[in-house]
């Protein structure tokens, strides 16, 4: 079973992603292989350079992520161009992890997708698990994370699809708004449920 991790900026997902590892399930994680696809060499960071030009690189050069980053945060046209880049070649990766972990004998793999939902990647997967957290503990939790205004916190928050639309899409959700131990919980009830063999 391919399982698709997903939530929302300070949901918890990667407190999740974490458990499941800790249990066994391996976990390809986009996020992660976002940047490895954007390193020089790769095809995708050529892409990228021809783009958005050679003032966004690092002296070492590497991408300067905040750099690319303003290019594109207010500006859609510029934010689609770089998702027609990294989308595909996030996708073949993933993929590839994928099958790597198979071919060692891996039966169930986790997919941590953030946009999983935003992007309809749910072909990729056979389950989609959310991890939901309630608007004003995520305005919070993001706060204290980022030691950020209350302004850049919602302007972050509201720039994703919001977390109760992506319960719709969830064949599970749990509900990150309480304790870990509350998480860990749910989670272990949720794995159960799908018959999954996890190591406690």
């Amino acid at each position: 079973m391919i399982i698709g991790l997903t939530g929302g900026i300070a949901s918890g997902k990667s407190f999740v992603a974490g458990l499941m590892e800790e249990w066994g399930l391996p976990v390809v994680d986009a996020d992660k292989i976002a940047r490895e696809v954007a390193e020089p060499g790769e095809q995708a960071y050529e892409q990228i350079i021809e783009a958005f030009g050679s003032n966004i690189l690092n002296i070492d050069g590497t991408i300067n992520r905040k750099s690319l980053g303003k290019l594109i945060f207010e500006d859609d046209k510029r934010r689609e161009i770089l998702n027609q880049i990294m989308h595909p070649a996030i996708r073949s990766k993933m993929i590839e992890e994928k099958e790597k972990l198979q071919d060692k004998g891996h039966e169930h793999i986790v997919f941590d997708l953030p946009l999983l939902i935003e992007n309809q990647l749910q072909f990729m997967v056979d389950k989609v698990l959310l991890v939901y957290v309630e608007d004003d503990i995520q305005l919070a939790r993001l706060m204290e994370r980022d030691q950020s205004s209350e302004e850049d916190a919602l302007n972050r928050i509201r720039s994703q699809m919001p977390l109760i639309k992506k319960r719709e899409f969830a064949d599970k959700v749990i509900d990150n708004g309480g304790s870990r131990e509350d998480t860990k919980k749910q989670l272990k009830n949720v794995l159960w449920n799908w018959k999954l063999p996890i190591a406690d």
